[in-house]
């Protein structure tokens, strides 16, 4: 009789969530490749299908993938690069197509083969997991610290302080820009489905990122719901999402208000930010090891002379003659100075940034960016990689229609091959620079990212899935991903409702990272869409 009841809590429990999905996403959106991998092989071994049902009329899946892979094919038949460093890269990147192809598969099979109940409630867990674990960063961060707002902690070389938002990571580990977004979908999600103290969760989660750029991006969609499609109860619940934006400006990251503003000035009057604010370049000397250690003897020498005391002098205490108190009698404890050594941006290149300092030194004759001491452009970097994109197409007509072609100039992947430590390791002796990359995207990257954080924005990141399509797919990439991306399911725009503010909310973040590369917000953004065509698809019936 136990063992009965234990069998249908089981079964019940099963119907309650669909776990292979939730298992799946969990896994998937992990930044780790090592985890991605065997997260589509488990969801495959689960859920056994490849009848992907693309076709030219009423494809079951955007035909934008396969396309992606014949123009890449193409382009590397006719470009002639047969060495095995391109051919590595060149089936790398097919690689990372045909995992988009099976990831939106597995979430259009669930989506199918679920009620749409269980397919929001396990939407549901997965916020809540993503919530928890963005909480744990949070909180390991003011363990390390011993303050209860890291967001106005300076200490430590301002490792924190506006830049703790980029240790919210979340479930994925991944960027925090990806803990960001995939609360905005969230948020307007559970917006639609009147869950309130969903909405506000993700909000706080978004928040706590300090993600700039969707913060402003989610206040334009908000408001737009707010004035076009919503009710009482929903414009309460936006006016609640507008009062927690303003009070985190105000009272936890203040900072970062004026960052913002910095920011807002440099992209749009042309005004540079305050030099304290951004930093020392990169073409600094940076130490060999044998200096390095030299270094350390030397400083050790020194604090031991320093230390160094007579046997035969005495050293009497010193004993404070006044103790500092308030007017009532309590002990006044001093302030740190937050204007000492600590308490400032490192002035120093730091570790990691050093071999991009390496590299400029090494290379200084071919960049015509970072190896020119005296290159100073109030342009931000996202409107320069667009205009060399432009540039290069501009003056290689005959790339105009099909691109470079896949690792060739503007895309994660071939920045991974660079070898500079972008996006994970990657084997030297294969190491791949195409040399219109090399002149233009990394450059421009390599000038921005190899300075003090204050350059380290979007603003001045030439990633985009906009310009990687356009860049290394031509016309035809930006085509497809136009009308056989978007246009797929824009053209069921009868069908959706939250999906409509979702296909802005992506037009906007393609602006950012080469997201398709990323394998991380793209399954999820998909799994909205057809979430919300099935809703929709099982509403009529019921309707009429």
């Amino acid at each position: 009789m136990l063992i009965d009841t234990g069998h249908n809590y089981m079964q019940k429990l099963r119907k309650l969530l669909d776990w292979k999905l939730l298992a799946f996403l969990l896994l998937f959106l992990n930044v780790k490749l090592a985890i991605k991998i065997p997260a589509i092989a488990l969801i495959y071994l689960l859920q056994f299908d490849f009848r992907f049902g693309f076709s030219l009329k009423n494809s079951r899946l955007p035909l934008f993938y396969p396309l992606m892979i014949v123009i890449a094919t193409i382009n590397f038949l006719v470009g002639g690069q047969y060495h095995l460093s391109y051919i590595i890269v060149w089936l790398t990147g097919i690689s990372f197509w045909l995992a988009c192809i099976l990831a939106v598969h597995q979430v259009k099979l669930s989506v199918e083969k679920n009620d749409t109940e269980v397919i929001s409630r396990t939407i549901i867990i997965f916020f809540v997991i993503n919530a928890l674990c963005s909480a744990f960063n949070l909180l390991s961060i003011i363990y390390e610290i011993h303050a209860i707002n890291p967001y106005k902690y300076q200490g430590d070389y301002q490792k924190y302080f506006i830049g703790t938002g980029d240790y919210i990571k979340g479930i994925t580990f991944d960027t925090s820009n990806t803990n960001a977004i995939l609360n905005a979908i969230g948020a307007i999600y559970f917006l639609d489905k009147k869950k309130p103290f969903m909405v506000l969760i993700c909000m706080a989660v978004m928040l706590l990122t300090c993600s700039n750029f969707m913060n402003i991006i989610l206040l334009l969609i908000l408001t737009a719901i707010f004035v076009f499609k919503s009710t009482r109860d929903q414009k309460s619940i936006i006016a609640a999402c507008v009062i927690m934006l303003a009070v985190f400006g105000i009272k936890v990251s203040p900072e970062n208000n004026m960052y913002v503003i910095h920011i807002t000035k440099y992209v749009f009057l042309g005004e540079k930010p305050e030099q304290q604010s951004l930093i020392t370049p990169v073409t600094a000397h940076v130490l060999s090891p044998d200096e390095r250690k030299q270094q350390i003897a030397q400083a050790y020498l020194d604090s031991a002379s320093n230390a160094s005391i007579p046997k035969n002098r005495i050293i009497k205490p010193v004993f404070a003659t006044t103790i500092p108190v308030t007017k009532n009698g309590r002990l006044i404890i001093p302030e740190a100075d937050i204007n000492s050594a600590p308490y400032q941006s490192l002035t120093t290149t730091p570790v990691e940034q050093e071999p991009l300092a390496a590299f400029i030194n090494t290379h200084k004759q071919v960049l015509p960016i970072s190896g020119n001491d005296n290159y100073n452009s109030l342009t931000p970097g996202k409107v320069l990689g667009l205009l060399q994109t432009f540039g290069f197409l501009h003056h290689h007509l005959s790339k105009i229609w099909m691109g470079a072609g896949m690792g060739n100039f503007s895309s994660k992947l071939a920045f991974r091959a660079s070898g500079l430590g972008f996006s994970g390791s990657y084997p030297a002796k294969y190491i791949y620079i195409y040399h219109d990359f090399l002149v233009n995207h990394l450059d421009l990257y390599l000038n921005f990212f190899s300075r003090r954080a204050g350059y380290h924005s979007l603003t001045n990141s030439p990633f985009s899935v906009y310009d990687q399509i356009t860049s290394e797919y031509g016309l035809l990439g930006l085509l497809a991903l136009v009308l056989l991306y978007f246009g797929f399911f824009a053209s069921r725009y009868q069908q959706l409702t939250y999906g409509i503010p979702l296909l802005f909310l992506m037009a906007a973040v393609f602006f950012v990272d080469y997201w398709f590369e990323q394998l991380s917000i793209i399954p999820f953004f998909e799994l909205m869409l057809f979430l919300n065509i099935s809703e929709n698809n099982k509403l009529k019936p019921a309707i009429s």
